[in-house]
């Protein structure tokens, strides 16, 4: 868990500076700033050339005073052409790993070294500092990490902008969270209690559908995925009018499959308890509802998770059952462990029917065949309006959260046809990641619509530098961040 650091602008000069740590970046072949010579007591432009330092990126020199800053370290941030947001959050996370590793609690930064003065800079520096400090440790008995606790940025920089960095980067973190939580305390009970204290908020308003009433209002898809479970599922939904009264919501979708046995089609046991990561698209709709709720873009927005576990019970469902969905569509369940596309059906069908959005993304760990595919390196993208599409293609590049789009072709959608249903919810063998799609497209009728596959990238990507070394990284929670900014 992240811990809270004060972000800071002070207009004062170098000179005033006191400090325990100054941290300032270096662009490669840019000359020395020969006015922090009388501050260090050294010529600073021997001081690199004896250590070769000449500004390559990522590179770092320590230089000690015996002045009011004890400590300065430069960082090369490499040709001033090539420097980008992307690599200004990468950076920020090695350097606030560097200052904790070092046990300094304040530090002051030089913004104009950085080129903080751009705005979308300043956000992602921000964002790297809060994303490169995350350690989930809420279950270690003994808490033993150094956190920083303060950040004065001195010269030309928006606080506001680097203030929304650090409302990102905690709705990242958030996500995260929720995905590093085990089972046995992250039940969909707890997700609901979550998105309450979330709807307290300002222009929130929250709806949570009890298991209880799932049949009777014709939730059997998801259902009989909750029927095999003791935890009570939960169909959570939650409205956010930030926008024009009347004007239509964007939908926000989740699975939120807690813990994820495959039920009776069971999973094999290595790295079965990576199976509560299988909530982690329920976890980017989380980190949005934060950010939302945080910056209140004038955007009308729905959100709904579908929270439950898949468990093998007395009751659960099995093999050759055949259910019938929200929007009427009856479906053949040949495999139990391919639950969340039956879960996100009766979602997405009733959030359609009921709140009739302008558009809707979904998000889910739905298929291991995604990361056969893609690896951990990108998301996998399927849809159904090419605008929108591209708006997401658009939005992943300016966050460097990357999609890939994967055809969702009508030969596809065969491959899911029922032999005793309308539907069946696996294909035939291959293109697993595409037929799920294809699955899903049945129950959004003609609403705008895409489904990220986040199974690759949800947990385990060491790269860039600001993922976490282990667990869950918020994934998506940037990229649709960046969209809704864009339809606000």
């Amino acid at each position: 868990m992240s811990q809270n650091i004060s972000i800071k602008v002070e207009k004062v000069s170098i000179k005033k500076v006191k400090t325990s740590l100054f941290i300032s970046g270096k662009f490669k072949d840019e000359k020395v700033n020969k006015s922090l010579d009388d501050l260090l007591g050294i010529t600073l432009k021997n001081a690199f050339n004896t250590d070769s330092f000449k500004g390559d990126f990522g590179k770092k020199i320590d230089l000690f005073s015996n002045g009011k800053i004890n400590k300065f370290s430069f960082y090369g941030l490499g040709d001033k052409n090539k420097l980008d947001s992307n690599k200004l959050r990468s950076l920020a996370a090695n350097i606030v790993r560097n200052i904790e590793m070092n046990k300094i609690s304040s530090v002051t930064i030089d913004s104009n070294s950085f080129g903080l003065s751009n705005s979308l800079n300043a956000q992602a520096f921000t964002e790297g500092l809060l994303l490169g400090q995350y350690k989930f440790l809420d279950y270690k008995s003994k808490k033993t990490d150094f956190s920083l606790n303060e950040v004065i940025f001195i010269g030309d920089v928006d606080l506001k902008s680097l203030s929304k960095g650090q409302v990102i980067g905690e709705s990242v973190n958030y996500a995260r969270d929720l995905g590093n939580h085990p089972a046995n305390f992250l039940t969909p009970t707890y997700l609901a209690n979550e998105a309450k204290e979330i709807s307290k908020t300002k222009n929130f308003k929250i709806k949570v559908i009890d298991v209880k009433e799932f049949e009777k209002l014709g939730l059997g898809s998801f259902y009989s995925v909750a029927r095999g479970a003791k935890e009570p599922a939960k169909f959570i939904i939650v409205e956010y009018s930030g926008g024009k009264k009347g004007d239509k919501p964007f939908g926000l979708i989740g699975k939120g499959l807690t813990f994820d046995t495959g039920g009776i089609s069971l999973k094999p046991p290595p790295r079965m308890d990576e199976m509560k990561f299988d909530m982690c698209g329920g976890a980017a709709v989380f980190g949005l509802m934060k950010a939302v709720a945080a910056l209140q873009p004038k955007l009308n927005i729905i959100f709904a998770v579908g929270a439950t576990e898949n468990m093998p019970g007395s009751d659960a469902s099995r093999p050759g059952d055949i259910v019938k969905a929200y929007n009427g569509k009856t479906i053949e369940i040949l495999n139990t462990d391919a639950e969340g596309r039956l879960v996100l059906a009766d979602v997405l069908s009733y959030i359609n029917e009921k709140y009739k959005p302008s558009a809707m993304i979904d998000f889910a760990t739905l298929t291991g065949a995604v990361l056969v595919a893609l690896g951990n390196r990108a998301t996998g993208l399927m849809g159904n309006n090419e605008d929108l599409i591209n708006q997401i293609k658009e939005s992943g590049m300016a966050t460097n959260e990357k999609v890939w789009e994967l055809p969702l072709w009508p030969e596809y959608s065969k491959d899911i046809k029922g032999k005793y249903a309308d539907i069946q919810n696996i294909g035939k063998a291959g293109a697993g990641t595409i037929t799920a799609g294809a699955f899903l497209k049945e129950f959004v009728g003609n609403t705008p619509w895409c489904h990220l596959d986040i199974a690759g990238t949800a947990w385990g990507p060491k790269e860039p530098s600001y993922q976490p070394k282990v667990g869950a990284t918020g994934v998506a929670v940037r990229l649709i961040y960046n969209l809704i900014e864009k339809k606000k």
